[in-house]
C-alpha cells in the first residue's frame, strides 16, 4: 500500500509535524511538487488525518491524571451509548476508550490537584449513568508516550 517514498514522507513528517511540503520534500529527496501530491494523496486514502496541536496541560496548572476504569451495567441495553454521550460532555476528560472484557470504557481525566479531581469525580464522574463499577488509577508518571510508527 505504501512505497518507499510514502514512508520516507511520513518518517519526516512524524519527525517535525511542522514542516511545510517543499521541506518535506528536500528531506525525502523528491521535488515539493511531487511531495505535495503524495501528501494528497495520503490525505484521500485517509493514512494521514491532519495535524494536531500537542498541549502540554501540566504547563497549564493541571497536575494531576487519573485513569478511571468503568464496567456498566450490562443489563441495560443502551447504557455504551447513554454513557459515552454523558462522558463526551466532561470537559476534564480527555481520552474515551473501549474495550472487550471485564472493563468496558476508560476515562482520562485531568485536574489541577486533588482537591479539583475529588470535585469532579464526585460532582460529574459519580453522576453517569449505567456504571456498575469504578476503579481509579492515579498517574505517578508517565515514562514514555511515542505516536509515531514505525515506517
Amino acid at each position: 500500500m505504501l512505497d518507499d517514498l510514502d514512508r520516507r514522507l511520513l518518517r519526516q513528517l512524524q519527525a517535525d509535524p511542522s514542516l511545510t511540503a517543499a521541506e518535506l520534500g528536500a528531506r525525502a529527496g523528491v521535488p515539493p511538487l511531487k511531495a505535495s501530491r503524495r501528501l494528497g494523496r495520503l490525505q484521500e486514502l485517509g493514512i494521514l488525518q491532519g495535524q494536531h496541536a500537542v498541549i502540554d496541560w501540566r504547563a497549564l496548572g493541571y497536575a494531576v491524571a487519573v485513569s478511571l476504569r468503568v464496567t456498566l451495567d450490562k443489563a441495560e441495553p443502551r447504557a455504551f451509548d447513554t454513557f459515552l454521550a454523558a462522558a463526551r460532555k466532561l470537559t476534564h476528560v480527555t481520552e474515551i476508550q473501549t474495550f472487550l472484557g471485564r472493563v468496558d470504557v476508560r476515562l482520562n481525566v485531568i485536574a489541577r490537584d486533588m482537591a479539583h479531581y475529588q470535585q469532579i469525580y464526585r460532582e460529574e464522574i459519580l453522576q453517569l449513568p449505567h456504571m456498575a463499577d469504578l476503579e481509579a488509577l492515579m498517574t505517578v508518571a508517565t515514562l514514555h508516550t511515542d505516536e509515531s510508527l514505525p515506517l
